[in-house]
Protein backbone atom coordinates (compact mmCIF):
# COMPACT_ATOMS: atom_id res chain seq x y z
CA UNK A 1 0.00 0.00 0.00
CA UNK A 2 1.31 3.42 -0.98
CA UNK A 3 2.17 5.63 1.99
CA UNK A 4 0.88 9.19 2.02
CA UNK A 5 3.35 11.84 3.13
CA UNK A 6 1.76 14.42 5.40
CA UNK A 7 2.31 18.05 4.45
CA UNK A 8 4.11 20.42 6.81
CA UNK A 9 1.66 22.11 9.12
CA UNK A 10 2.35 25.32 11.06
CA UNK A 11 -0.19 24.68 13.81
CA UNK A 12 1.04 25.25 17.34
CA UNK A 13 -0.17 23.09 20.19
CA UNK A 14 -2.81 24.83 22.26
CA UNK A 15 -3.37 27.64 19.75
CA UNK A 16 -6.51 28.31 17.76
CA UNK A 17 -6.20 27.39 14.09
CA UNK A 18 -6.45 30.96 12.84
CA UNK A 19 -3.80 32.13 15.35
CA UNK A 20 -1.34 29.50 14.13
CA UNK A 21 -1.93 30.42 10.50
CA UNK A 22 -1.63 34.12 11.33
CA UNK A 23 1.76 33.55 12.98
CA UNK A 24 2.98 31.43 10.08
CA UNK A 25 2.03 34.11 7.53
CA UNK A 26 3.65 36.72 9.81
CA UNK A 27 6.83 34.61 9.89
CA UNK A 28 6.86 34.46 6.10
CA UNK A 29 6.50 38.24 5.94
CA UNK A 30 9.29 38.73 8.47
CA UNK A 31 11.67 36.39 6.63
CA UNK A 32 10.59 37.85 3.27
CA UNK A 33 9.21 34.62 1.91
CA UNK A 34 6.43 37.07 1.10
CA UNK A 35 8.27 40.25 0.11
CA UNK A 36 7.08 43.85 0.61
CA UNK A 37 4.67 44.86 -2.12
CA UNK A 38 4.18 41.24 -3.23
CA UNK A 39 0.77 39.62 -3.52
CA UNK A 40 0.40 36.61 -1.22
CA UNK A 41 -1.45 33.38 -2.10
CA UNK A 42 -5.23 33.61 -2.04
CA UNK A 43 -7.26 32.54 0.98
CA UNK A 44 -8.36 29.46 -0.95
CA UNK A 45 -4.76 28.52 -1.77
CA UNK A 46 -3.66 28.98 1.84
CA UNK A 47 -6.66 27.00 3.08
CA UNK A 48 -5.62 24.13 0.81
CA UNK A 49 -1.99 24.36 1.94
CA UNK A 50 -2.83 24.37 5.65
CA UNK A 51 -5.78 21.98 5.29
CA UNK A 52 -8.21 24.33 7.02
CA UNK A 53 -11.33 26.24 5.99
CA UNK A 54 -11.23 29.45 3.96
CA UNK A 55 -13.05 31.20 6.82
CA UNK A 56 -10.19 30.30 9.19
CA UNK A 57 -7.61 31.75 6.79
CA UNK A 58 -9.64 34.92 6.28
CA UNK A 59 -9.77 35.43 10.06
CA UNK A 60 -5.96 35.16 10.22
CA UNK A 61 -5.45 37.56 7.30
CA UNK A 62 -7.92 40.02 8.84
CA UNK A 63 -5.75 40.19 11.97
CA UNK A 64 -2.67 40.91 9.86
CA UNK A 65 -4.47 43.67 7.95
CA UNK A 66 -5.53 45.25 11.24
CA UNK A 67 -1.89 45.05 12.40
CA UNK A 68 -0.76 46.93 9.30
CA UNK A 69 1.16 44.06 7.73
CA UNK A 70 -1.19 43.31 4.83
CA UNK A 71 -3.44 45.36 2.58
CA UNK A 72 -6.27 44.10 0.40
CA UNK A 73 -7.04 45.54 -3.04
CA UNK A 74 -10.42 44.51 -4.48
CA UNK A 75 -9.98 42.46 -7.63
CA UNK A 76 -6.20 42.23 -7.24
CA UNK A 77 -5.57 40.32 -4.03
CA UNK A 78 -3.83 40.77 -0.69
CA UNK A 79 -0.39 42.39 -0.60
CA UNK A 80 2.41 42.70 1.94
CA UNK A 81 2.56 46.32 3.07
CA UNK A 82 5.85 48.17 2.81
CA UNK A 83 6.86 49.10 6.33
CA UNK A 84 8.08 52.65 5.78
CA UNK A 85 7.55 55.35 8.38
CA UNK A 86 7.84 59.09 7.98
CA UNK A 87 9.62 60.60 10.99
CA UNK A 88 7.96 63.89 11.91
CA UNK A 89 10.40 66.03 13.86
CA UNK A 90 8.45 68.28 16.23
CA UNK A 91 10.84 71.20 15.76
CA UNK A 92 8.57 74.25 15.79
CA UNK A 93 9.75 75.78 12.52
CA UNK A 94 10.61 72.59 10.66
CA UNK A 95 7.89 71.80 8.15
CA UNK A 96 6.99 68.33 6.99
CA UNK A 97 8.58 69.16 3.65
CA UNK A 98 11.91 69.90 5.35
CA UNK A 99 11.61 66.60 7.24
CA UNK A 100 10.98 64.79 3.99
CA UNK A 101 14.08 66.17 2.28
CA UNK A 102 16.26 64.91 5.13
CA UNK A 103 14.71 61.44 4.77
CA UNK A 104 14.96 61.36 0.99
CA UNK A 105 11.19 61.50 0.48
CA UNK A 106 9.13 63.68 -1.82
CA UNK A 107 6.06 65.19 -0.20
CA UNK A 108 3.04 66.57 -1.98
CA UNK A 109 -0.34 67.78 -0.77
CA UNK A 110 -3.92 67.76 -1.95
CA UNK A 111 -6.51 70.17 -0.58
CA UNK A 112 -9.87 68.61 0.24
CA UNK A 113 -11.76 71.72 1.35
CA UNK A 114 -11.48 75.30 2.61
CA UNK A 115 -14.36 76.41 4.83
CA UNK A 116 -15.20 78.73 7.71
CA UNK A 117 -16.17 76.97 10.94
CA UNK A 118 -15.35 76.91 14.67
CA UNK A 119 -13.10 74.41 16.42
CA UNK A 120 -15.34 71.48 17.29
CA UNK A 121 -13.19 68.92 19.12
CA UNK A 122 -13.20 69.57 22.91
CA UNK A 123 -9.47 68.77 22.98
CA UNK A 124 -8.78 72.22 21.54
CA UNK A 125 -10.19 73.80 24.70
CA UNK A 126 -7.34 72.16 26.62
CA UNK A 127 -4.85 73.78 24.25
CA UNK A 128 -6.29 77.27 24.65
CA UNK A 129 -7.95 77.56 21.25
CA UNK A 130 -10.73 80.04 20.54
CA UNK A 131 -14.38 79.09 20.01
CA UNK A 132 -14.97 81.45 17.07
CA UNK A 133 -15.41 81.10 13.33
CA UNK A 134 -12.09 80.35 11.62
CA UNK A 135 -10.72 79.37 8.25
CA UNK A 136 -10.55 75.57 8.12
CA UNK A 137 -8.23 73.94 5.58
CA UNK A 138 -8.40 70.18 5.16
CA UNK A 139 -5.65 68.53 3.15
CA UNK A 140 -3.96 65.19 2.56
CA UNK A 141 -0.15 64.98 2.61
CA UNK A 142 1.56 62.29 0.55
CA UNK A 143 5.09 60.83 0.81
CA UNK A 144 6.19 59.38 -2.53
CA UNK A 145 2.48 59.22 -3.51
CA UNK A 146 1.52 57.34 -0.32
CA UNK A 147 -1.01 59.23 1.87
CA UNK A 148 0.55 59.66 5.32
CA UNK A 149 -1.23 62.61 6.96
CA UNK A 150 -4.75 64.01 7.03
CA UNK A 151 -4.32 67.59 8.26
CA UNK A 152 -7.09 69.90 9.44
CA UNK A 153 -5.75 73.42 10.07
CA UNK A 154 -7.62 76.36 11.60
CA UNK A 155 -6.50 79.95 11.02
CA UNK A 156 -8.01 83.32 12.06
CA UNK A 157 -10.10 85.27 9.55
CA UNK A 158 -7.80 88.28 10.03
CA UNK A 159 -5.14 86.66 7.83
CA UNK A 160 -7.16 87.35 4.70
CA UNK A 161 -8.01 85.30 1.64
CA UNK A 162 -4.63 85.75 -0.08
CA UNK A 163 -2.77 84.13 2.83
CA UNK A 164 -5.33 81.32 3.03
CA UNK A 165 -4.96 80.69 -0.69
CA UNK A 166 -1.20 80.33 -0.18
CA UNK A 167 -1.77 77.98 2.78
CA UNK A 168 -3.88 75.81 0.49
CA UNK A 169 -0.90 75.27 -1.79
CA UNK A 170 2.00 75.15 0.69
CA UNK A 171 2.67 74.12 4.26
CA UNK A 172 1.18 76.65 6.69
CA UNK A 173 4.43 77.12 8.61
CA UNK A 174 6.26 78.09 5.43
CA UNK A 175 3.59 80.62 4.46
CA UNK A 176 3.50 82.29 7.89
CA UNK A 177 7.28 82.42 8.01
CA UNK A 178 7.21 84.31 4.72
CA UNK A 179 4.71 86.72 6.31
CA UNK A 180 7.30 87.52 8.99
CA UNK A 181 5.38 85.84 11.81
CA UNK A 182 7.24 84.19 14.67
CA UNK A 183 5.94 81.45 16.93
CA UNK A 184 5.54 82.60 20.51
CA UNK A 185 4.18 79.49 22.22
CA UNK A 186 3.64 75.92 21.05
CA UNK A 187 1.32 73.38 22.66
CA UNK A 188 0.98 69.80 21.42
CA UNK A 189 -1.22 66.91 22.47
CA UNK A 190 -0.52 63.51 20.90
CA UNK A 191 -2.80 60.54 21.34
CA UNK A 192 -3.93 57.31 19.69
CA UNK A 193 -7.47 56.72 18.44
CA UNK A 194 -9.37 54.65 15.88
CA UNK A 195 -9.16 56.22 12.43
CA UNK A 196 -11.99 58.65 11.67
CA UNK A 197 -14.41 57.89 8.84
CA UNK A 198 -12.64 60.37 6.55
CA UNK A 199 -9.22 58.94 7.43
CA UNK A 200 -10.45 55.41 6.73
CA UNK A 201 -11.30 56.46 3.18
CA UNK A 202 -8.11 58.47 2.63
CA UNK A 203 -5.76 55.78 3.92
CA UNK A 204 -7.81 52.77 2.75
CA UNK A 205 -7.84 51.26 6.24
CA UNK A 206 -10.66 49.32 7.95
CA UNK A 207 -12.95 50.57 10.69
CA UNK A 208 -11.14 50.55 14.04
CA UNK A 209 -7.67 50.88 12.49
CA UNK A 210 -5.36 52.66 14.98
CA UNK A 211 -4.20 56.16 14.12
CA UNK A 212 -1.78 58.67 15.61
CA UNK A 213 -3.35 62.09 16.24
CA UNK A 214 -1.37 65.26 16.86
CA UNK A 215 -3.39 68.23 18.11
CA UNK A 216 -1.53 71.53 18.00
CA UNK A 217 -2.00 75.18 18.97
CA UNK A 218 0.69 77.70 18.05
CA UNK A 219 0.44 81.34 19.08
CA UNK A 220 2.56 83.99 17.34
CA UNK A 221 4.08 87.36 18.11
CA UNK A 222 0.86 88.90 16.76
CA UNK A 223 -1.84 88.55 19.40
CA UNK A 224 -4.70 87.82 17.00
CA UNK A 225 -2.81 85.29 14.84
CA UNK A 226 -2.53 81.64 15.82
CA UNK A 227 -2.48 78.19 14.22
CA UNK A 228 -4.56 75.30 15.52
CA UNK A 229 -5.37 71.91 14.11
CA UNK A 230 -5.05 68.17 14.18
CA UNK A 231 -3.04 65.77 12.03
CA UNK A 232 -4.21 62.17 11.72
CA UNK A 233 -1.97 59.36 10.42
CA UNK A 234 -2.07 55.56 10.31
CA UNK A 235 0.03 54.25 13.20
CA UNK A 236 2.35 52.39 10.83
CA UNK A 237 3.17 55.33 8.52
CA UNK A 238 4.22 58.19 10.82
CA UNK A 239 6.24 58.47 14.01
CA UNK A 240 6.85 61.68 15.96
CA UNK A 241 10.26 62.63 17.37
CA UNK A 242 11.52 65.52 19.47
CA UNK A 243 15.06 66.70 20.18
CA UNK A 244 15.49 68.20 23.64
CA UNK A 245 18.07 71.01 23.78
CA UNK A 246 21.28 70.71 25.75
CA UNK A 247 21.10 72.43 29.10
CA UNK A 248 22.04 72.23 32.74
CA UNK A 249 18.44 71.54 33.78
CA UNK A 250 17.86 68.75 31.24
CA UNK A 251 17.81 66.12 33.98
CA UNK A 252 14.91 68.00 35.56
CA UNK A 253 13.05 67.94 32.24
CA UNK A 254 12.98 64.15 31.86
CA UNK A 255 11.13 62.12 34.46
Amino acid sequence: MKSVQSRPHPLRAGAALYESIREEVRRRIRTEVYKPGQVIPSAAALADEFDVSVITVKRALSDLRAAGQLRATPGKGTFVKEQRRFIRELDVWMSSFQNAKVQGLELSLQVISVTKEPLKDPVFALLGSHDVALYCIRKVIFADDLPIMYDTTYLPLSLGDHVIDACSERMVYDVLRDQGLKLDKVRLLIDAAPASLTAQKIFSVPNGYPSLRRFYHHSTDQLDVFIAGVVESPFDRVVCAINLPDGADLNDTIR
